[in-house]
């Protein structure tokens, strides 16, 4: 029986010790993973959403040497009825007015501060838009109708082979992937643990083999579509994202911070949703695509560009909310009113004909509710104009 004893205390010994050197082997993907599965839990969803770099691995979006951009105050509003009790039912953590350029109204949150750089979600999809914009000006890519794999050669033989630039750019690649985020096991939960476990997303791409019918015949929100429009700049610029888009967009629009991209185990930037950036500097960006891709005395995004890839052009139902090129337009939208959008409640609303852009960020468990988006898109509404 001493006997054993001594060889259980052995064993036990051996377990402890192997956990130790695999947890110290491991520390960082467990960490990471260990993240992921409570990022959104009701005890750190506020804080996590303003920490992501503290989570995972990142990639800085350097500013630039040049001077913060003049965000002029304006006469301070009054938020419309309701505001309040829609700030605290939708647990916005911030809320950024902006009339004719001129800030009115600016509030945080939930203990949240105008510093945070918060997280955008899928509002980084709109920023990847500009980029290509910008990228398809300089002559780095021919056609919107050309294949993508023309520029992203790795993809032949997949899901993507026969989608053309146009059909990733409007969500209608055809592409089987789903995006259920209370399923442990759906596409866009496993592209978290890739993230999380220092995989890599062009791999994860690559892997994808499924459609569901041809590429342009369909609408439906794929959000790996736009890793993908980023493996095409990637291909046909030979440069980063991060890097072309701190020279392209981030410094001339004079930037308060650097933001930064959450990245995948390669570096490789998860340009679909992983930009943080405080919320008046997406006010910022909203505000140079109303004034037509314009900002600070300088063109940064070309103008016709921002005509085109902010109108419902895909294929969308009918009476349902429009799709540009990774821009939404609300049912009912006046020409020039448009948004980006992200999970859990993160917007950049533009409304062109009243000059109003607002940007807002939140930590709403309830976005997907019946209601949610579009009690969302009400506010705005009512916000822009009580902001006349």
């Amino acid at each position: 029986m001493r006997t054993f004893g001594k060889w259980l205390g052995r064993v036990l010994l051996l377990l402890i010790v192997t956990a130790a050197v695999l947890y110290a082997w491991k520390r960082d993907e467990i960490t990471r993973l260990m993240a992921v599965n409570s990022l959104f839990s009701e005890e750190k969803i506020v804080h996590n959403f303003s920490h992501m770099d503290t989570l995972f691995h990142t990639s800085p979006v350097d500013r630039g040497d040049g001077p913060v951009s003049a965000l002029p105050v304006g006469t301070p509003m009054t938020l419309p009825t309701g505001s309040a009790d829609w700030i605290d039912t939708r647990s916005l953590t911030a809320l950024v007015v902006l009339k004719d350029g001129a800030l009115v109204h600016e509030s945080y949150h939930l203990g949240t501060t105008p510093d945070d750089r918060r997280i955008s979600w899928s509002v980084a999809k709109s920023y990847l838009s500009a980029l290509f914009g910008v990228v398809m000006a300089e002559g780095h890519i021919d056609s919107l109708d050309d294949p993508v794999v023309k520029y992203a050669p790795s993809l032949k033989g997949g899901a993507y082979d026969r989608a053309t630039i146009r059909n990733v750019l409007q969500m209608s690649s055809g592409v089987t992937f789903d995006e259920d985020y209370l399923n442990y096991d759906s596409d866009i939960n496993r592209m978290g643990r890739v993230i999380a476990l220092g995989g890599t997303m062009d791999g994860f791409a690559e892997g994808l083999a499924e459609t569901f019918t041809t590429p342009g015949a369909q609408w439906q929100y794929v959000s790996i579509d736009t890793h993908i429009l980023g493996m095409v700049i990637r291909g046909a610029t030979g440069r980063d994202i991060p890097s072309l888009l701190s020279e392209k967009i981030i410094a001339p629009l004079g930037y308060e911070e650097s933001p930064y991209y959450v990245t995948d185990g390669e570096g490789v930037a998860f340009v679909l949703g992983g930009l943080n950036i405080r919320t008046r500097d997406y006010a910022r960006f909203g505000q140079m695509f109303l004034q037509d891709g314009a900002y600070n005395g300088q063109q940064i995004v070309p103008a016709p560009w921002v005509s085109e890839s902010t109108v419902a052009s895909a294929k969308t139902a009918p009476g349902k909310i429009g799709y540009g090129y990774q821009w939404w337009v609300p049912i009912g939208a006046a020409p020039g009113e448009y948004l980006g959008r992200g999970i859990y409640g993160q917007y950049i609303y533009v409304n062109k004909p009243l000059g109003v852009v607002i940007a807002s960020n939140a930590a709403d468990r309830q976005f997907r509710e019946p209601g949610a988006h579009e009690s969302n898109i009400a506010m705005f509404r009512a916000i822009a104009a009580a902001a006349q």
